[in-house]
């Protein structure tokens, strides 16, 4: 994956987590922020951090914020300046805005007015706590996008197919999920062979539909 540049606008707990992993990952990050501390804090620690008022379209532009293809506005306690703050990244081109959003209809006006994805963290964190307390067996899931009941999750091997190969378990057929990735420790076994053996302490990757999904979560 090459270096790319992101702008964060708004770096509280969420909006600094999400400049700080993306500086991490090795890419160039843009911090900005009205208050000076927050940004005295970040200075050190991302590629650059930036004081200015990000309502202000003269200050986004002395920052060349058109010059990113993606800003993530992560301004959740005062929505009026979240909108006014993705309505002049949209009137500066911003080919790809990401929004923070504390409800659905905060969520409904942002995409309305141009941001090209907005996030409910809060909204996203408990969905994803019910979904492991309902399934302890799946490690971790990603949606394919919100237009599509489709996603990929992690499972351990269930043991009522461990040690059985890929052919004789026939999770496709009985269960209607595909097994793109086998992990075993350190090793990774990209679309494993009909003969692959599943072992006790495996992780599977698998895609499928949101319901077989959940079904293959509930295996003991």
């Amino acid at each position: 994956m090459g270096k790319k540049e992101f702008a964060v606008i708004g770096l509280g707990r969420f909006g600094s987590n999400v400049a700080l992993t993306l500086e991490k990952n090795g890419h160039a990050v843009l911090g900005i922020d009205e208050n000076p501390e927050v940004i005295q804090q970040m200075a050190p620690l991302i590629t650059q951090a930036v004081g200015l008022d990000a309502t202000n379209e003269n200050a986004l532009r002395s920052v060349d914020i058109g010059s990113f293809h993606t800003v993530v506005i992560a301004i959740g306690s005062d929505f009026e300046n979240n909108l006014m703050t993705t309505v002049t990244c949209k009137n500066l081109s911003v080919p790809n805005i990401i929004c923070k959003a504390l409800t659905i209809r905060q969520e409904e006006i942002l995409l309305r007015i141009g941001a090209d994805r907005v996030i409910r963290p809060e909204h996203e964190a408990g969905v994803r706590l019910a979904e492991s307390l309902l399934a302890p067996s799946m490690l971790e899931y990603f949606s394919l996008g919100p237009d599509t009941d489709y996603r990929l999750a992690e499972f351990e091997v269930p043991s009522c197919i461990a040690c059985q190969s890929l052919a004789q378990s026939d999770i496709r057929n009985r269960y209607g999920i595909s097994v793109l990735v086998i992990k075993r420790g350190r090793d990774v076994v990209m679309n494993p062979p009909p003969e692959a053996i599943l072992q006790p302490n495996d992780i599977l990757v698998v895609l499928g539909h949101d319901k077989e999904i959940e079904s293959f979560a509930q295996l003991n």
